[in-house]
């Protein structure tokens, strides 16, 4: 994780139909140095309009730590993972 006083990056993974809405599998975005859930869909969401009603449906982990409360601090993750869902199984 890069810091600056202010800013910090992390590293998002977009799985499936979020990989394909982005057009990336991976991306580094820019938050603040406190994070939570809702900043870095905010970041996400500034990188890519398109991915609004999506991103509502999608699970985020951090670090592979579940997070559903928007406000919920990222805590030190250096990589988020969006995965919209599955089908099958």
């Amino acid at each position: 994780m890069t810091t600056t006083d202010l800013s910090t990056t992390v590293t998002v993974r977009y799985f499936a139909a979020a990989a394909a809405g982005a057009g990336c599998d991976e991306e580094t975005l820019v938050v603040p140095v406190d994070a939570t859930v809702g900043d870095v869909t905010a970041a996400v969401l500034a990188a890519h309009p398109g991915l609004e009603a999506l991103l509502a449906l999608c699970s985020v982990l951090a670090e592979g730590r579940l997070l559903r409360d928007p406000a919920a601090p990222l805590a030190g993750a250096t990589t988020v993972d969006v995965l919209p869902p599955f089908a099958g199984g």
